[in-house]
């Protein structure tokens, strides 16, 4: 893919730890400095992922209702509580998300055929349109972020990130 990339100049996190290194060098920071960088990364991202699928009339929230519908497979249908627990939102929430992308005609709503009490969210053909092409483009903007590691890098860092989540999942604290 690329080269090996040369060390990037110091960031803002740099600054930080120095400034603690100063005041407190009796702490050990370098939790700080990786949990800072997720953090500065994440919120970059968010920014630039809202840009990515604001084209197509949609905003990150409302992407992941339209690609977990897409994920469940065909007929592309969820209850709203099943929704809700994969997107880790409560009712209210989702009924807002809901609400809008029935009214840009990206889902619909009907009663679920196999409970008379539920209602099943369904993924629309133009819904189907706008997310796979929305998914491009996400796509592409997180590729081009990750360019700037070459493809064993991009490995070790999945990697490394999944055995750290998998620890913050299972840690007591």
């Amino acid at each position: 893919m690329n080269a090996t990339p040369q060390q990037p100049p110091g960031d803002l996190v740099d600054a930080i730890i120095e400034q603690w290194g100063t005041v407190r060098p009796d702490l050990d920071t370098r939790a700080m400095e990786v949990f800072g960088r997720i953090f500065g990364l994440s919120r970059a991202m968010g920014d630039r992922m809202e840009k990515a699928y604001a084209p197509y009339g949609i905003s990150r929230g409302e992407f992941d209702v339209l690609a977990t519908l897409r994920r469940a497979g065909e007929p592309y249908a969820l209850s709203p509580r099943q929704l809700s627990a994969t997107l880790m939102l409560t009712t209210g929430g989702m009924t807002g998300r809901l609400d809008k992308l029935e009214r840009a005609d990206l889902l619909r709503r009907s009663p679920d055929p196999h409970d008379r009490r539920g209602l099943q969210v369904t993924l629309t053909e133009k819904g189907l349109t706008v997310l796979d092409e929305a998914v491009g483009a996400g796509l592409a903007t997180e590729t081009q972020a990750l360019s700037v590691l070459n493809d064993e890098q991009a490995g070790q860092l999945a990697d490394l990130l999944r055995q750290l989540l998998a620890g913050t999942q299972t840690s007591p604290h």
